[in-house]
């Protein structure tokens, strides 16, 4: 089992601080049309292209695109960025309770075939009752996952390229299709830490996702899935996604994070607090809970930092040291079961340098990469 690098792209906007890219967070509720405000970059096709060149040239083999109110939409972003780029996948974050099955079906069928192959899907159920409801979604938490496991079943069941029905407490399809499936099916990331979430992702997912956690409640959350998996007759792989501060030394990485941590007034982390505690994700409130919301002991575990939870909701931990060390924590990971590694830093053009400069040779010299990845380290 070889490691596989995803990087990420920015589409709310990125900048030199943690709550740059917040800027654009709100969904627009009070956005300055303006402009963005300063020392933000607006997430433009031509900042993103950057980003994305540049991930594809250190080595890293996908990019993961987030899904929301507050960003770019994601298929169009990514289909846009595939025409600037040759072999980097682009990891699509969608929400299955706003487009129908079999359209998005068909929408990853035609992907497919504009990118030759390169698409990868993350399917986020979404833990925001507030946001979902922008969207028109009124369900609540557990019904949410009820109807995203009515969705894969049949998106995967319109793959098979004949008339396929369904009928089911969300969806009733008659004689769904996709003339011309997929070629190669994509890979179907998902991610839950609730109760709710698990056996859907045991029925469907590819990849199961989680939120950098210490590895001792990694350990525990793959063999959750992976007995629920068993169950269902299938094999899950894992993934994991992190923030990153990889330097020369450790020294210089830390001193990164503290002029992180620095710049965070503590009205900004009283409100972002506030609202990601009214979350309904299971998974957020596990990431608030490794920090409490306090600037001390955030070094979690060796070289885990949970400070960029203390304003960012979603991944909110970051893999801190020199490029060694952060090596080491990836093989760390790796050796639970961890093969999917989906990273990011602040700002992301200039972290996906440091990190594919400095840590992907250590992987490769170490035979964790695939041969492809290796030869471009």
């Amino acid at each position: 089992m070889t490691v596989h690098l995803h990087w990420f792209l920015p589409t709310g906007g990125d900048g030199r601080t943690l709550v740059d890219r917040h800027v654009y967070a709100d969904g627009g509720v009070n956005h300055s049309r303006t402009g963005p405000a300063s020392g933000v970059r607006a997430p433009d096709i031509a900042y993103l292209t950057q980003i994305a060149k540049a991930a594809e040239q250190v080595g890293f083999e996908g990019a993961l695109t987030p899904t929301g109110t507050w960003c770019e939409d994601s298929w169009l972003t990514t289909a846009a960025l595939s025409q600037h780029t040759e072999r980097l996948k682009f990891l699509v974050a969608f929400r299955p309770g706003v487009v129908s099955p079999v359209l998005a079906a068909q929408m990853a069928a035609t992907y497919q075939r504009i990118t030759r192959g390169r698409l990868l899907l993350n399917v986020v159920t979404g833990g925001d009752g507030a946001e979902q409801r922008r969207y028109g979604d009124h369900l609540d938490h557990d019904r949410r996952y009820a109807r995203t496991d009515e969705f894969l079943t049949v998106v995967r069941g319109v793959w098979r390229g004949e008339p396929y029905d369904f009928r089911g407490d969300h969806y009733h399809v008659e004689g769904g299709l996709t003339a011309l499936p997929p070629d190669p099916l994509p890979e179907i990331f998902f991610g839950g830490s609730s109760a709710a979430a698990g056996p859907v992702a045991a029925r469907h997912a590819d990849v199961y996702l989680t939120w950098g956690e210490p590895p001792q409640q990694v350990k525990e959350k793959i063999e959750w899935i992976r007995g629920l998996a068993e169950r269902e007759g299938r094999t899950v792989r894992f993934g994991i996604r992190l923030h990153t501060i990889s330097r020369d030394s450790s020294t210089e990485a830390w001193a990164t994070a503290r002029r992180l941590l620095d710049e965070l007034d503590a009205g900004t982390v009283a409100t972002a607090q506030e609202a990601l505690g009214r979350s309904e994700s299971v998974g957020q409130q596990r990431m608030l809970a490794l920090h409490g919301g306090t600037r001390e002991g955030l070094e979690i575990a060796p070289n885990l930092w949970a400070g960029v939870g203390l304003v960012r909701g979603g991944a909110g931990t970051a893999l801190v040291g020199s490029h060694t060390e952060v090596a080491d924590r990836i093989e760390e990971y790796h050796a639970l079961g961890v093969e999917h590694f989906v990273f990011s830093g602040y700002p992301h053009l200039e972290e996906a340098y440091w990190f594919g400069e400095g840590v992907i040779p250590v992987l490769a010299g170490r035979g964790l990469l695939p041969p492809a990845a290796a030869a471009g380290a």
